[in-house]
């Protein structure tokens, strides 16, 4: 139990102290420019508890060796550990087998590997790909990249001016040349929720395979893919509070089983000769060279961080926070919001008339808020909403009113000095 929460005895849902939780983020005590850092920058990556930095420098303290195959102290030692941070992936998501849990660099990798796996395994000239308008680059550009080889079709779900999914025509878009529904759970840009159990009830009515980016959706949301019954799930490491350069794609065994490698080398190996080569058996066939041991390891203790505070207590915290903003932020005068979804995550998008968003972003630096500006790998997005970029406010569980005031007052002060 995390020694942060405190639990309602007739409540199921976890009370937290923020003032406790920010103590476990060793960052958030700096100062830039001589003020309090305020940081808004969680859609891009979270910070990271101290319990998460202490495991890394705990296993190269003390348990720095190769995973598998060493029959060596420190080898079963860093093997285990690896091993049971898949099994805590596996528990978190609720996931079948930790057969079905596949480390890889990120969300980005992760999308690649099925793209091309898939290009080998299932895909023909001429089949489609059913994407949305809302998608991270991450989503569109794997997809472009191997249509040379096969000639695939995207075919994109529109979004209304709230930012939601027009799903009017949905069912309409499935053939027999439709082979995956590959689609963001939630919105880096605008937020929005999509309703993933309802595209994936319909994609498995027509036998489509149905793949998530859960990127966004993973720190914020109760993610369990048995209830879900997507086919594959993809998400990072550092939007989670983990480490950067670790990532998580889940995949349900029997398509995996079917996908070949997506890159060759050590650990996906079963025999090599000169004549040919048989793969390892799950999860290790799509796990090629040295893993990133200790990241994975860092992984693990953030989804035990996470899991300490209860996610349906970070939801509501979270909630109660966007609220707060969206009410503080429409008061502004010349402020406009991209993206109303009635179901939304905690980012607020937004932009100026008469000020770019790299200017709001420069500023609000010197006030010690950090924001993200620009298209936010969104770019066919900002083109729907006709603007080049938007300034972005996100949200995480230790943010409070506090520092959505100091937002506020910041971006006042941009609007007299742009006047």
């Amino acid at each position: 139990m995390n020694p942060n929460v405190e639990t309602q005895t007739d409540n199921k849902v976890k009370i937290f102290d923020v003032e406790k939780i920010r103590k476990d983020f060793p960052i958030l005590k700096s100062l830039v420019h001589g003020k309090p850092l305020c940081y808004l920058d969680n859609a891009a990556t979270t910070q990271k508890p101290k319990i998460v930095i202490d495991s890394l420098v705990e296993y190269y303290n003390s348990m720095n060796a190769n995973v598998h195959r060493g029959v060596h102290h420190l080898s079963e030692v860093s093997t285990k550990a690896f091993e049971d941070a898949r099994l805590k992936v596996k528990n978190f998501i609720n996931a079948s087998s930790e057969k079905e849990i596949i480390f890889t660099r990120g969300t980005t990798e992760s999308i690649n590997l099925v793209a091309n796996s898939l290009a080998k395994s299932m895909f023909q000239d001429g089949d489609e790909i059913i994407i949305t308008g809302m998608e991270h680059h991450s989503n569109i550009v794997p997809w472009q990249l191997i249509q040379p080889i096969k000639n695939i079709k995207l075919r994109t779900i529109k979004v209304d001016d709230n930012g939601e999914l027009i799903l009017d025509d949905f069912e309409e878009m499935f053939n027999e040349r439709t082979k995956l529904v590959s689609i963001v759970y939630v919105s880096n840009s605008l937020g929005t929720i999509n309703p993933v159990e309802k595209i994936i009830s319909i994609a498995h009515k027509h036998n489509v395979p149905v793949l998530l980016d859960g990127a966004q959706a993973i720190q914020h949301l109760n993610v369990d893919v048995q209830k879900l019954d997507c086919d594959f799930l993809a998400f990072s490491g550092h939007k989670i509070y983990g480490p950067t350069g670790i990532g998580i794609l889940y995949g349900k065994e029997k398509f995996l089983e079917e996908m070949p490698p997506f890159l060759g080398g050590g650990d996906m190996i079963s025999k090599v000769t000169f004549n040919g080569t048989t793969y390892n058996e799950l999860p290790y066939k799509f796990e090629a060279g040295t893993s990133n041991i200790a990241d994975a390891i860092g992984l693990g203790t953030a989804l035990d961080y996470v899991s300490g505070l209860g996610i349906d207590s970070i939801s509501k915290h979270e909630n109660e926070i966007l609220e707060y903003a969206t009410a503080k932020l429409l008061e502004i005068p010349g402020l406009r919001i991209i993206g109303k979804a009635k179901n939304k995550s905690s980012v607020i998008s937004f932009v100026f008339e008469n000020i770019h968003p790299h200017d709001v972003g420069t500023f609000l630096d010197f006030e010690g808020v950090a924001i993200r500006t620009g298209h936010h790998c969104t770019q066919p997005l900002m083109d729907r909403f006709c603007v080049p970029a938007t300034s972005r406010a996100s949200f995480a569980l230790y943010n409070t009113k506090e520092e959505v005031d100091i937002l506020v007052k910041s971006l006042k002060k941009i609007i007299e000095v742009f006047n």
